[in-house]
C-alpha cells in the first residue's frame, strides 16, 4: 500500500525512530536537506530529493521540493488511467506518504522582531506539499503531527488505513497549513496600517477539552491565542485543584485582567465575571482582606486575582474561605503549603502581570464576530473636566481614577463606589442607571457614606445623581455628553458634589 514516502521535516522530534520503522517496512525515504542528513548519519537509507528532481536544492534550501517529479508523484490519481499513463511517460513515481512539518515562524516571532529574520521561517515548500498530500488523500496519506507516528507505523503494519483515517490526516494537515498562514498574515497586516483587514484570520491552539460548558449540558474546550505570551490566563501554569471549568476560565481572566490595571498591591474578589470587591495596599495581603471585606456575602465561591505574588500571610486569609480560584504571577513556598491543604482550590500562577495592548476585542454573534480596539485608556488628573462650582480634592481625585479603572471591568449598565483605594459598592448589569446606583446602595449602604462615584456611561437624567447623594457620596466621575447634562450637573451642585467628566464611556457587555 505504501511503497514510497517523502520525509522532510523541521522539527525532528520522533523522526529517526518514525524512519527507521518506515525502513524496516520495505518503504523507500526521500529526504530533503538536514533531514537526509540526520536520517544518513542514523544508518537509515534515504534517496536524496535531488535524485528526484534532477536538480540540485537551491538558494540556500530555499528552493528544493517545487519541481513536477515531486508533486506530480503526490497529486496523481491512482484511480485515474490517464494520470497513471502520463506518471509512466514523465518517470515520474508515485509517492505514498508525505511527512512534513513547517519552519516555526511562530517560535521565530517569539524571539525577534527583525523582519529579515521573521521571513526566512516562512516555509513554501512544506505547506505546499502538505496540501497537495491533503487534497489526494484517497491515495496519499499525510502526516504532520509527530503524535501520530505511532499510529501510522501501526496502520500500514496492519493494512488498514480506511477512507476515515485519510480524511483525518488530510483535516489535520489543512489545519495546520490554514493556521500557518493566518499567523503570517496577521504578522504582516500588523506591519501596515491595515487595521481592520477584509479577511479576519484568527488562530487559537487547544489547551485543553473542559468538563462542559456554562451549563452542564454543554460540551465546551479552551483554545489559546497562539500569540499569547506570559502575564494571561492562557498561559498560566496550574499548581493544584479541580480541572478548570469554563466559568472559572471567564472569572479568572476578568479578575486577572482587573488587577493588571494597578500598579500598586491589588486584589480582586469576581463572581460571574464582576468585581465584588476591589482593593489597592501597602501589602497585598491588606489588599486582598479589604476586597474580600467589601462585599463578603458575594465572595462566596470567587475568584481572587492579585497583581503581587501570593504570600503567606494572603494565604492565611484565603484558606478559611470557600474560594474556587487564586490567580497570583507567583506562590511562595509556604503560601503554597498552606493552600495545598485545600486540594479542590485551583491555584493558578502566571509568571507576571506584564499588561500588553491586545490587538483586538472580540464578539461573537450568530453568523459573525464583532472586532474592536482592545478598550484600554489611561487617565490622569489632567485629563479630566470638572464641570461643578466644587472642584475635587486631591484625595477624591485618587479615589474618582481607583473607581473609574474597576469601572472598566464590570458589566453595564454600572456604577462603582470606592474610599480609600477599595470598592464599598458596586451596582453591575442594571438595565438603567439608577437601578445600578440603588442595587449598590441596598447592598453597601452604610459603607458608601463619604465615597466617589464612577458611572461607566453618562447619566440620562439626574435621579441616579439624586440617589448618590442621599447614600453620602461625595464625587462622581463620569463620561458626559448627555442632552441633559446641565440637569445633571445642577443637581450636582445643589447637593455640593464635585463631578468631572472623562469624554471616555466605559459600555461592557
Amino acid at each position: 500500500m505504501i511503497k514510497a514516502a517523502l520525509v522532510s521535516v523541521s522539527s525532528k522530534e520522533g523522526i529517526i525512530e518514525f524512519a527507521r520503522e518506515l525502513s524496516k517496512l520495505g518503504i523507500k525515504i526521500i529526504s530533503t536537506g538536514n533531514t537526509a542528513k540526520l536520517l544518513e548519519k542514523n544508518r537509515i537509507k534515504v534517496t536524496y530529493i535531488s535524485d528526484i528532481t534532477g536538480f540540485p536544492e537551491m538558494m540556500g534550501g530555499r528552493v528544493k521540493t517545487l519541481h513536477p517529479n515531486v508533486f506530480g508523484g503526490i497529486l496523481a490519481n491512482r484511480k485515474n488511467k490517464a494520470n497513471m499513463k502520463e506518471l509512466k511517460k514523465l518517470k515520474i513515481e508515485c509517492i505514498d506518504l508525505v511527512v512534513v512539518n513547517f519552519y516555526p515562524f511562530e517560535e521565530t516571532l517569539r524571539k525577534t522582531d527583525k523582519i529579515k529574520e521573521i521571513i526566512k521561517k516562512i516555509d513554501i515548500g512544506g505547506p505546499s506539499l502538505a496540501r497537495a498530500a491533503a487534497k489526494n488523500h484517497q491515495n496519499v496519506l499525510v502526516v504532520v503531527d509527530p503524535k501520530d507516528y505511532d499510529s501510522i507505523i501501526d496502520k500500514i503494519k496492519s493494512k488498514k488505513i480506511s477512507d476515515e483515517y485519510r480524511l483525518e490526516l488530510a483535516a489535520k494537515a489543512f489545519e495546520m497549513t490554514a493556521g500557518y498562514d493566518a499567523i503570517i498574515s496577521n504578522y504582516f497586516n500588523g506591519l501596515t496600517s491595515n487595521q481592520f483587514p477584509e479577511t479576519l484570520n484568527l488562530t487559537f491552539k487547544k489547551v485543553q477539552n473542559l468538563r462542559y460548558g456554562e451549563n452542564p449540558h454543554q460540551g465546551a474546550t479552551f483554545y489559546r491565542d497562539v500569540f499569547a505570551d506570559k502575564g494571561c490566563l492562557s498561559m498560566a501554569r496550574q499548581l493544584q485543584g479541580k480541572e478548570l471549568s469554563f466559568n472559572n476560565i471567564l472569572d479568572a481572566d476578568a479578575a486577572f485582567e482587573l488587577v493588571k490595571d494597578f500598579d500598586r498591591p491589588t486584589a480582586a474578589v469576581i463572581k460571574h465575571t464582576n468585581p465584588s470587591g476591589v482593593a489597592s495596599a501597602e501589602t497585598i495581603e491588606e489588599a486582598y482582606k479589604k476586597a474580600h471585606e467589601a462585599d463578603p456575602k458575594s465572595a462566596f465561591g470567587s475568584v481572587v486575582a492579585l497583581n503581587r505574588n501570593c504570600n503567606l500571610e494572603t494565604a492565611k486569609l484565603i484558606r478559611p474561605l470557600f474560594i474556587e480560584v487564586v490567580i497570583s504571577p507567583k506562590f511562595d513556598r509556604d503560601a503554597l503549603e498552606i493552600l495545598k491543604e485545600k486540594k479542590n482550590l485551583r491555584l493558578l500562577e502566571t509568571g507576571s502581570v506584564k499588561k500588553e495592548s491586545m490587538e483586538y476585542d472580540y464578539k461573537k454573534v450568530c453568523g459573525g464576530i464583532l472586532a474592536q480596539n482592545e478598550p484600554y485608556i489611561e487617565l490622569n488628573e489632567k485629563s479630566l473636566k470638572v464641570v461643578t462650582k466644587r472642584k475635587p480634592t486631591k484625595e477624591e481625585i485618587k479615589s474618582l481614577i481607583f473607581a473609574w479603572r474597576v469601572n472598566k471591568h464590570v458589566k453595564s449598565n454600572s456604577v462603582v463606589f470606592v474610599k480609600n483605594d477599595e470598592t464599598v459598592g458596586v451596582g453591575a448589569g442594571q438595565m438603567s442607571r439608577v437601578d445600578a446606583v440603588d442595587l449598590a446602595v441596598m447592598k453597601n449602604g452604610g459603607k458608601i457614606k463619604g465615597s466617589v462615584m464612577s458611572s461607566d456611561a453618562f447619566f440620562p437624567f439626574r435621579d441616579g445623581v439624586d440617589q448618590a447623594a442621599k447614600a453620602g457620596v461625595t464625587a462622581i466621575i463620569q463620561p458626559g455628553g448627555s442632552i441633559r447634562d446641565e440637569e445633571v450637573i445642577q443637581a450636582a451642585n445643589a447637593h455640593n458634589i464635585a463631578m468631572v467628566f472623562t469624554g471616555i464611556r466605559l459600555f461592557r457587555h
